[in-house]
């Protein structure tokens, strides 16, 4: 019997993309051509591989057996072809994240994951806007929110605690209490999920009068902003670890009240776990989490 090598690298551009329209724009056919194709392999075969899911498609139960035994074979051969022709094989993966966590936390550690894998070939895509996974050629998304999104993989990136904090030249460690910011210009981010608004009444402080304030849309802005003295900002250990940990930024509040969230989350499709980049990404990210989580377990660097 003839093997159909096209077919079968078809379908399996197709069941790593989990979407016909992906996988016909990353091998630069029309989407008609890969479902010919994928319809060949299935009668060659005899089974079906593939079934429709809402906008992209999602495997068998023979698609899934067969995806799991050609897959690794499949990308030896990529690289394999790639290393014949004198070429550095090189994998590109897309990540998407929102702008505040690309910057304050991604970005210094980036390097590590390239000096470890120097054919991954990287694209950081730094937006709030949640990903369309059926049209778009990402690969794996960090997404700020509340963790609900049904039908696609979700896994928190890490606890983090929100207080305040200002740089010491503005006003030093433990100088104030919770009360005493109301006659401070305080930082907002708009799309922050811990507000001062809220914040004050964990912190017993009644908040009638209305506070001089200056907002922002970014968190990684409210940072930056705080660090150089223009208030107090209510922000997130996770993002501003740096800043803290060089003392350019301190928390001014004597005992602040404890508010602990997870705002940043890992999302993809599950289809998309199945290629080698993203589980060579998502074990990366898991390491620095768990590096993060030790050196400092409470989510705090002020503990």
């Amino acid at each position: 019997m003839q093997i159909p090598i096209k077919a079968i690298l078809v379908f399996h551009s197709a069941a790593r993309a989990g979407s016909i329209a992906r996988a016909a724009a990353e091998l630069g056919v029309t989407p008609s051509a890969v479902s010919q194709q994928i319809q060949v392999l299935e009668v060659q075969l005899g089974v079906t591989l593939l079934t429709k899911a809402g906008r992209g498609v999602a495997l068998t139960e023979a698609g899934e057996r067969y995806f799991s035994m050609i897959a690794d074979r499949i990308e030896g051969i990529e690289e394999a072809t790639g290393t014949i022709r004198g070429f550095r094989s090189v994998t590109t993966l897309t990540v998407r994240a929102t702008p505040t966590f690309s910057n304050k936390w991604l970005l210094p550690r980036l390097g590590n994951l390239l000096n470890q894998h120097p054919d991954l070939e990287l694209r950081l895509d730094g937006t709030n806007e949640p990903t369309d996974f059926s049209q778009e050629l990402v690969d794996i998304e960090i997404r700020h929110g509340d963790g609900r999104w049904p039908g696609l993989f979700v896994e928190a990136v890490a606890d983090e605690r929100f207080y305040p904090v200002c740089s010491p030249d503005y006003a030093a460690t433990g100088s104030m209490a919770a009360a005493d910011l109301l006659h401070h210009r305080l930082i907002h981010s708009a799309k922050s999920q811990a507000q001062w608004n809220s914040w004050f009444p964990l912190a017993g402080i009644s908040t009638q009068q209305r506070w001089q304030r200056v907002l922002f849309d970014r968190s990684h802005m409210a940072i930056d902003a705080a660090v150089r003295g223009m208030g107090i900002a209510l922000e997130s250990s996770l993002m501003m670890g740096d800043e803290l940990k060089n003392g350019r930024l301190v928390c001014p509040v004597i005992a602040p009240p404890r508010v602990e969230l997870v705002t940043q989350w890992i999302v993809c499709p599950r289809d998309h776990l199945r290629q080698k980049k993203v589980r060579v990404f998502l074990d990366w990210l898991r390491l620095e989490r768990a590096e993060w989580q030790a050196a400092h377990p409470s989510g705090c660097l002020l503990d």
